[in-house]
């Protein structure tokens, strides 16, 4: 693992880009990217134990060994913080001087949020707080965001749309995220920070978080333990590959957010801004059922799984669907990697890794 900054500060020539959770699914998939095209990437995370560090640990060793994408591990510098610690997220943004920040980090999970809802308030809030704050105070030049479609809550109209309303939440999960895009919005229009929100949609892959659905379900079909299948299968999920998740990430970056020239404020589109802020669904477009996926993952895995069927859990949203023509006519973005070609190199990936 990389070494921490000393008090120096950087010059302005090779100023990185601050990934927050970077020992994260997401995050250290960014920052490998990041450094293999040449980025410097300074890492944040605080390596909590809402799923197991060693699977953290072991994705920033990827980074620092360099990583199967080529990266540079002199270019990689870790910092073990926690947002919510304000006094010590000012210093570094003081020590770092980022040109750029890809905010990741955040207590995840719908459901853990009806068990913890103080985690949500303080990571998801709090500490969304103190990287606005840092940004506004050392001329950050984009803020690229995590939200969730979590956001669209009680929403029917599928598939979901930048345009459509957010206003009812199912968890507090969801209302957290929805609250990040309110305050980014408001350090756009009151000091210029250009920030872009993307509502990320069921991110799976190698390297995925043990909490989700993909993992959950190849550790029990392989151990041949059951399955918890929610609202009896009639589940629809709009699964995106964490490798079209990254390239959507890094055109974002390289696109900074700017006012809408369009922005009516009589009819006013949630989506753009008269501020430097944009939000975006970032998703796979191809909405595919549970019961769909589950049989992908048999087939891959050589299991037939245990399927354990249970009503609807509360938080829980029924269907997710991107409409990600915005994301599409702004950066490109254009997904490239079907569920089954996913799904297969998610479940030789997770074979590997739980032989080791």
């Amino acid at each position: 693992m990389a070494s921490t900054l000393t008090n120096s500060t950087i010059p302005d020539s090779t100023r990185p880009v601050l990934v927050t959770g970077a020992a994260g699914f997401i995050g250290a998939a960014v920052s490998q990217a990041l450094l293999a095209r040449g980025d410097r990437v300074v890492g944040l995370d605080n390596l909590n134990p809402y799923y197991d560090p060693a699977l953290k640990r072991a994705r920033l060793g990827r980074l620092t060994a360099g990583g199967a994408a080529g990266a540079v591990a002199e270019s990689f510098v870790f910092e073990l913080l926690d947002l919510v610690d304000g006094p010590a997220i000012a210093d570094l943004f003081a020590r770092v001087r980022p040109r750029a920040v890809v905010h990741l980090a955040a207590q995840a999970g719908v459901r853990y949020s009806l068990e913890n809802p103080a985690a949500y308030i303080q990571s998801n809030l709090v500490g969304m707080g103190h990287v606005l704050e840092g940004c506004r105070h050392h001329g950050v030049e984009h803020l690229v965001y995590a939200s969730s479609s979590s956001v669209y809550g009680g929403n029917r109209r599928l598939p979901f749309g930048e345009d459509q309303p957010v206003n009812h939440p199912v968890s507090l999960y969801a209302a957290t995220k929805k609250a990040n895009e309110l305050m980014a919005h408001t350090y756009s229009h009151l000091y210029g920070l250009p920030a872009t929100g993307l509502r990320f949609f069921t991110v799976y892959g190698p390297w995925g978080r043990p909490d989700m659905a993909p993992m959950l379900f190849a550790r029990a079909m392989l151990a041949g333990e059951p399955i918890a299948v929610f609202n009896h299968g009639a589940m629809q999920r709009d699964f995106t590959y964490i490798d079209d998740i990254v390239d959507g990430v890094l055109r974002c970056l390289d696109k900074p957010a700017t006012p809408d020239p369009h922005f009516d404020p009589l009819d006013p589109d949630p989506a753009t801004a008269a501020a430097p802020h944009r939000l975006f669904n970032i998703g796979n477009a191809q909405p595919v059922p549970l019961l769909q996926f589950i049989d992908l993952l048999e087939a891959e895995l050589g299991v037939q799984a245990i399927r354990d069927v249970q009503p609807l859990q509360p938080g829980d949203v029924v269907a997710t669907a991107a409409d990600t023509s915005r994301l599409a006519a702004w950066v490109g973005f254009s997904p490239s990697t079907p569920i089954a070609t996913g799904v297969a190199r998610f479940a030789t990936w997770y074979r590997d890794w739980a032989a080791a």
